[in-house]
């Protein structure tokens, strides 16, 4: 049965994530360090990890399987996801494959060594209205073609 795991702390569309397993009857299993409220549907699992690195990716990377789907804007949680079979989304929308990780990976990199350096200061852009259109419609597909064996 095709779940979903939302690396939880930082991601901007969990109520989106849930809303949208609600209308599937899916379980949603919603990882992190602390405890959310507004989230006590059955069928949403709240999972608090202990505080520490890479904490609520193990737990998310150890039992997430073949045909469930992982959001999370971590690139290395996402390859793990992918490693084990199953799909990744970012919060924006954007699907992360087997094809196109290794290059997400390697921009990682490159852009962590550019901050270090100095050649790039400040953040990612925010988070708009099209990410959040874009993150359902992209969700929705994902969903859509697990259940058609894709």
């Amino acid at each position: 049965m095709l779940e979903i795991y939302v690396d939880g702390d930082a991601c901007p569309v969990k109520d989106e994530v849930c809303k949208v397993a609600r209308r599937h009857g899916l379980t949603v299993h919603i990882v992190g360090n602390r405890w959310l409220r507004g989230y006590d549907d059955p069928a949403i699992r709240q999972v608090v990890v202990p505080e520490g690195p890479d904490a609520a990716d193990d737990w998310i990377a150890e039992r997430i399987g073949r045909g469930d789907i992982a959001v999370t804007a971590d690139i290395p949680l996402a390859k793990r996801c992918l490693d084990r079979g199953a799909r990744a989304l970012g919060p924006t929308g954007r699907p992360l494959t087997p094809d196109s990780i290794g290059m997400a990976l390697a921009m990682r990199d490159l852009s962590a060594h550019l901050r270090e350096t100095g050649e790039i200061t400040g953040g990612p852009s925010g988070f708009t209205r099209q990410d959040r259109s874009r993150f359902l419609s992209a969700l929705e597909d994902a969903i859509q073609a697990v259940r058609r064996g894709r």
